[in-house]
């Protein structure tokens, strides 16, 4: 398969918005925000911009059940597989998605938006209306082997934070994850 290694990562609705205390960035990085989730900013610094951001939610942010992580994780794992893109692993947590999947450069974020929109219509037809994902997501190109090892195994950790976990190989446990029309 002609393509490239990305480890692509987005969140839920409302649960990471600017001026977060665990950090945060601008799009584009147009505006310089120190510390970042490894090393916060200082306590307080952003508070009112994230407030101002919660105020503007037209709905509540998004946290997912575990049985609904096992049901976004099949839908995104089958239909970017539909899409021709190789999954090699995939998480699915409470509040955000790690895939790590080959396919061409060009593709990649309209695989991924593919993939969410069957995830929301495999959820709402489960009965979970509304919003589900919040805008974008952070395609990151795999440099060379060593790197697409790491993100591998650093999707699969999260095993261990209760996110449903899946990786090459195993079979995808598709109950009630109907085909959308896409």
């Amino acid at each position: 398969m002609e393509g490239r290694w990305f480890h692509v990562t987005f969140a839920t609705y409302g649960t990471w918005l600017p001026g977060d205390p665990r950090g945060f960035r601008t799009r584009h990085h147009r505006e310089h925000v120190e510390g970042d989730y490894r090393s916060p900013p200082p306590a307080g610094r952003y508070e009112h911009r994230h407030e101002h951001s919660r105020r503007l939610l037209v709905a509540e942010p998004v946290r997912f059940t575990p049985q609904e992580r096992q049901s976004v994780l099949a839908a995104l794992v089958e239909r970017l597989r539909r899409g021709d893109a190789l999954v090699v692993a995939a998480a699915v947590g409470r509040e955000h998605v790690h895939l790590v999947f080959k396919c061409p450069a060009a593709e990649v974020r309209r695989l991924v938006g593919l993939a969410k929109k069957h995830a929301w219509f495999v959820l709402r037809n489960r009965g979970r209306p509304g919003r589900i994902w919040a805008k974008r997501c952070r395609a990151e190109p795999i440099r060379d082997r060593a790197h697409q090892l790491n993100a591998v195994r650093y999707v699969l950790r999260h095993a261990g934070s209760s996110a449903a976990v899946w990786r090459f190989g195993q079979p995808i446990e598709a109950k009630g994850v109907e085909a959308d029309r896409t």
